[in-house]
């Protein structure tokens, strides 16, 4: 067998940060709210300020907490002493409870033919009001097969139509338009009054 040299792969880290000994700045500007508390660790008086970087990761490791630069572009660079584990956990945490917040977009979608009967339309037309009172978009349109693309006009009647009846519960984006072979207009829920 053929001698096989061991790989090392360099994972990156998940962070962009750096901390410690691989800081290069030869300054830096500490800041943070647990100086005070570092500062009676220490036994030395430390204020937000500029120091040198070899004393304040001395500092650091004296309490057993990392040198974290925080801000890198700025002149001198921004670090605090803080647990370095601790503080990615926190900005998970945050980046998770920011993203819950954010409310996802769902669009719902209704297909009619140029040719939908009375019966099929207020069928469809309950769904898309529930639809818009779950606070669901709606992408309603006609689709076109074969010859029946002459009959643009019906679908933009029964697009309008479509429209009309659900104007006390949904606004269009716009009027319908065509893509392709289809006829497509775009509901939004109307915003609910507290």
């Amino acid at each position: 067998m053929a001698n096989r040299r061991s790989r090392s792969f360099v994972r990156k880290p998940e962070h962009n940060y750096k901390i410690n000994k691989y800081i290069q700045a030869p300054k830096i500007r500490l800041v943070g709210d647990n100086l005070e508390e570092l500062s009676a660790e220490i036994g030395v008086k430390i204020e937000p300020d500029i120091y040198n970087s070899r004393q304040a990761l001395e500092w650091a490791e004296s309490v057993g907490l990392d040198l974290v630069l925080i801000s890198p572009k700025a002149n001198p660079p921004v670090a605090r002493i803080i647990d370095f584990k601790k503080f990615l956990y926190q900005k998970k945490k945050k980046e998770k409870e920011i993203k819950a917040k954010t409310q996802k977009t769902v669009i719902k979608e209704i297909r009619f033919g140029p040719n939908t009967d009375d019966h099929d339309f207020e069928f469809k037309l309950r769904h898309a009001h529930r639809f818009l009172e779950e606070g669901a978009k709606v992408k309603a349109y006609v689709h076109f097969r074969g010859r029946t693309i002459v009959f643009k006009d019906r679908g933009e009647l029964l697009l309008l139509r479509f429209l009309k009846e659900l104007e006390e519960v949904g606004v269009a984006e716009a009027l319908p338009k065509m893509e392709g072979r289809r006829m497509i207009v775009i509901i939004s829920p109307k915003k609910k009054k507290k």
